[in-house]
């Protein structure tokens, strides 16, 4: 579980990763920003799924949990985008 921020990677927020493009349909990773803690679920790092919609300026992601399929509602600061 990530704790704290690699050097290089303290201070601002890259506007790359602000202003990625995501789409219905990508296969992202859920990845915590440790700037943003607030509104991301800890147990959900480093899952993998799929976008479902887009909310506002949030995505909803689905993923299996096990063998349960599940929902979150993630910023996209908090996606990585994986090619396909």
């Amino acid at each position: 579980m990530l704790k704290r921020k690699n050097i290089r990677e303290k201070g601002k927020l890259g506007l790359s990763k602000l202003f990625q493009e995501i789409n219905v349909g990508d296969k992202v990773a859920l990845v915590r920003n440790l700037s943003f803690t607030k509104d991301f679920p800890d147990r959900f790092q480093g899952k993998t799924g799929t976008v479902a919609e887009q909310r506002g300026e949030s995505f909803i992601v689905k993923f299996f949990d096990g063998d349960v399929p599940k929902q979150v509602v993630v910023k996209r600061i908090n996606l990585k985008k994986l090619s396909n």
